[in-house]
C-alpha cells in the first residue's frame, strides 16, 4: 500500500510537550512496579536529573495523560451498530485497567518519562529542507544519501512505554559534495501505524512497556477481542520498523524483528515515501530480524526469523543478489531466544544462542516473557551459508556471553576456528529490566574451534582502558573477511553516546572521536573513499550530534584515518537519538526500484 501523499504527520503531543529539553527542576518518581530493591541500580542517563538540565530553556514536563478514562475511539462510518457497542465497551475495560495500572509506579525500563526524555523525545516530521548550512568540504566520495533508523512514537503513551517501541522514523540528509545538504524526516507509514493514526490513538500492544504480568495478558486479549470485533486488523502486520536499515536489490527496507520489512523511497528531492510492507514477491512469509548481512563479493542478503509462540523458534534463509528466497532452514532451539543479531564469514553464518529467552508463561505469574535464563548455556551454531538443513551446524559453547550485537566474523583455517567479534553486555537482560549492576558492553573477541567445539574469549581493550562500546560497524566491503578496524559508539553516559572508537581488533588500541561537553550523538556509519583502496580504514564516519546546550543538531563527517572533521551539516531540526543507519550512494539511487 503505497503512501498516497507526502504531506507532514502532524502530532500535537509532540510539538507541545516535546519540543523543549527537561528542566533539573522535574521530578519522576518512577519506583518499579516490583518489590524495591535494596541494591544500587545502573547508572544511566536518562534516569539522572543532572543529565537532563537545560537552564536555558523554558521548563515543559511531559506528563501521562491526568484522567483513568481513555479517549473513545472514534466510530469511522463503516462501523456497524454492534461494532460500536464493542467499541464502547471495549473501551471500558481499557479504561479500567489503565486506571489500575496507574495505581502503581513504573519501572524506569518502561517509564515513558524516562524513556522518551530530552533528546529521546519524539520529533513531528519533516518535509524536505534544501541549501542547509555547511562547514568544511563535503568529500567527493561521499554523494548519496545517508538514512537513519529511530524509535519515535506517533501518540503520547497512555501506559507503559519502553525506547524501543516507538513508531519508526527515518532521517535522511542528502549529499552532492562539495556544499550541498538537503534533510527531511518521516514515519515510516506501517500498518500499525496508519491503523493508530485513523483512530487517533495507541491501541497497539507494546511489546517491551506493555506486555508484562497479568495486565499484559488484559491487554493482549483486549487487543484480540478488538481485532475480533473488526475495529482493528492485526493480520496486516504490528511491527513498528524502527530499528535496522538494508539497501538491497535496489531496495530501501526499514526493519523491526516484529514484522516483516517495510519498503521506502528515496524521491528524487530527497524525501521519504512509504511503499508497503515487502515481502520479496511473496517469498517471505515470516518475521525477519532487523540486522542481515549483505556478502560483499555475492551480494546475497543472510536473514534469520524467530517465532517466541511456537516451533521452529528460529528460521535461516537467503536471498540471491536478485532477491530470490531460498527455503528456510529450520534451526532446532529448545526455547525461543532473543536474537537480534548474528554473523556471517565468507562461508559460514554464525548464529548466537544466549541466556535471554522468551517465556511466555512468566506473564501468568506476573513476570515479564522476556527473561535472563542463567541455567541456559550461551553458545554459537556454525552452519554453512548453503546449507538446506541444520543437521551439519556446529554449537560451540561459550559460557555467560550477551552479544546484543556482533560486528564481524570470519574464518581462519589454519587453526579451524571460526572468529567471532562483538559486544559482550552485563547484565544480559539489562536493556529491557531494571538491574543492581552497572551496565558493561565490553568489546570481545570469540575464538570458535570447529573441530574440537571448544571455545576462547578475550577482552579486546586491556581492563586499564575499558570503555563501553555499542552500535557500530567495520568496513561493510569487508564483512565476513578478517578486518583490522571497527568504528563503534563509546555508549558513556549510559545510553548517551558521548564519542565513538576506532579500534585496532588485534591490538587492542583505541583512538577516540569525542564530541565534547553536553554532545552526544550516535552510530558511527562508515562510507569508504574506493571499494578497491588497500587501506581498510581509507574513508569517512557519517554520525548525528545533538549539543544539548544549545539544543540543535547537525551530521558530522570524520576522516577515518585522521579522525580529524571534514564537515559538517547544521540540521534545521531537532533530531534524537537514533538506532541504525545505511549510506545509499548516488550511484545506487539511480538504479532505484
Amino acid at each position: 500500500m503505497a503512501s498516497s501523499t507526502l504531506q507532514t504527520n502532524s502530532n500535537t503531543w509532540i510539538g507541545a510537550k516535546f519540543c523543549q529539553p527537561f528542566s533539573s527542576n522535574s521530578t519522576f518518581n518512577t519506583i518499579s512496579m516490583r518489590k524495591a530493591s535494596r541494591r544500587g541500580k545502573i547508572h544511566c542517563a536518562l534516569q539522572s536529573p543532572s543529565v537532563l538540565t537545560f537552564p536555558k530553556q523554558p521548563f515543559q514536563t511531559p506528563t501521562l495523560p491526568t484522567t483513568d478514562s481513555v479517549p473513545q475511539l472514534p466510530a469511522p462510518p463503516q462501523w456497524n451498530l454492534l461494532q460500536r457497542a464493542a467499541a464502547k465497551t471495549l473501551d471500558a475495560v481499557e479504561s479500567a485497567l489503565v486506571s489500575h495500572e496507574r495505581q502503581h509506579s513504573l519501572p524506569k525500563t518502561s517509564d515513558p518519562r524516562v524513556q522518551i526524555a530530552g533528546n529521546f523525545a519524539p520529533v513531528p516530521e519533516q518535509p524536505v529542507r534544501h541549501n542547509l548550512h555547511v562547514t568544511g568540504t563535503i568529500p567527493e566520495c561521499v554523494s548519496g544519501v545517508y538514512v537513519r533508523n529511530g524509535a519515535n512514537p506517533l501518540h503520547e503513551p497512555v501506559a507503559g512505554h519502553h525506547l524501543f517501541d516507538g513508531d519508526g522514523m527515518i532521517h535522511a540528509v542528502s549529499l552532492n559534495g562539495g556544499d550541498s545538504a538537503s534533510y527531511a524526516c518521516r514515519f515510516t507509514e506501517t500498518q500499525r501505524l496508519i491503523q493508530e493514526r485513523d483512530l487517533g490513538r495507541p491501541v497497539f500492544p507494546k511489546a517491551i512497556g506493555e506486555l508484562h504480568g497479568h495486565l499484559g495478558i488484559a491487554r493482549l486479549l483486549l487487543f484480540y477481542a478488538r481485532g475480533v470485533c473488526g475495529l482493528v486488523d492485526h493480520s496486516r502486520g504490528t511491527g513498528v520498523a524502527n530499528a535496522g536499515l538494508v539497501y538491497f536489490n535496489r531496495r530501501l527496507l526499514a526493519m523491526s524483528e516484529d514484522d516483516l520489512p517495510y519498503e521506502v523511497k528515496i524521491t528524487p528531492a530527497g524525501d521519504l515515501q512509504t511503499v508497503g510492507r515487502y515481502d520479496f514477491g511473496e517469498q517471505l512469509g515470516s518475521t525477519m530480524i532487523a540486522h542481515p548481512k549483505i556478502d560483499p563479493v555475492s551480494k546475497e542478503m543472510f536473514g534469520l526469523s524467530y517465532d517466541v509462540v511456537q516451533k521452529p523458534y528460529l528460521k535461516y534463509f537467503k536471498f540471491s543478489k536478485d532477491g530470490d528466497k531460498s527455503p528456510d532452514v529450520e534451526i532446532p532451539l529448545d526455547v525461543p531466544t532473543m536474537m537480534h543479531d548474528f554473523a556471517i564469514t565468507e562461508n559460514f553464518v554464525v548464529i548466537p544462542d544466549q541466556q535471554v529467552v522468551f517465556k511466555l508463561q512468566e506473564m501468568v505469574k506476573g513476570g515479564s516473557p522476556m527473561i535472563y535464563d542463567k541455567k541456559k548455556k550461551s553458545r554459537f551454531g556454525i552452519l554453512s551459508k548453503n546449507a538446506e538443513n541444520a543437521d551439519d551446524i556446529i554449537w560451540v559453547e561459550c559460557g555467560d556471553t550477551f552479544c546484543f550485537h556482533l560486528w564481524n566474523a570470519w574464518e581462519e583455517p589454519e587453526t579451524d576456528e571460526v572468529v567471532v567479534i562483538g559486544s559482550c553486555m552485563t547484565p544480559a537482560d539489562s536493556i529491557f529490566s531494571e538491574s543492581d549492576e552497572n551496565l558493561k558492553s565490553v568489546l570481545s573477541e570469540f575464538r570458535l574451534n570447529l573441530k574440537t567445539g571448544e571455545s576462547k574469549k578475550r577482552e579486546i581493550i586491556q581492563s586499564s582502558d575499558q570503555i563501553n562500546l555499542e552500535a557500530g560497524m567495520v568496513n561493510r566491503d569487508r564483512l565476513g573477511r578478517k578486518t583490522r578496524y571497527a568504528y563503534l559508539a563509546i555508549a558513556e553516559p549510559w545510553p548517551k553516546v558521548s564519542g565513538f572508537a576506532k579500534v585496532d581488533l588485534s591490538t587492542g588500541e583505541v583512538e577516540k572521536y569525542i564530541y565534547g561537553d553536553r554532545k552526544y550523538g550516535g552510530e558511527p556509519f562508515f562510507v569508504p573513499s574506493d571499494p578497491n583502496s588497500e587501506r581498510e580504514d581509507d574513508g569517512y564516519i557519517l554520525v548525528f550530534l545533538h549539543d544539548e546546550m544549545a539544543w540543535k543538531s547537525e551530521l558530522q563527517i570524520v576522516n577515518a584515518i585522521t579522525m580529524k572533521i571534514e564537515a559538517s551539516v547544521r540540521l534545521p531540526t531537532r533530531v534524537p537519538y537514533g538506532f541504525h543507519g545505511t549510506f545509499i550512494s548516488s550511484k545506487d539511487l539511480q538504479k532505484q526500484a
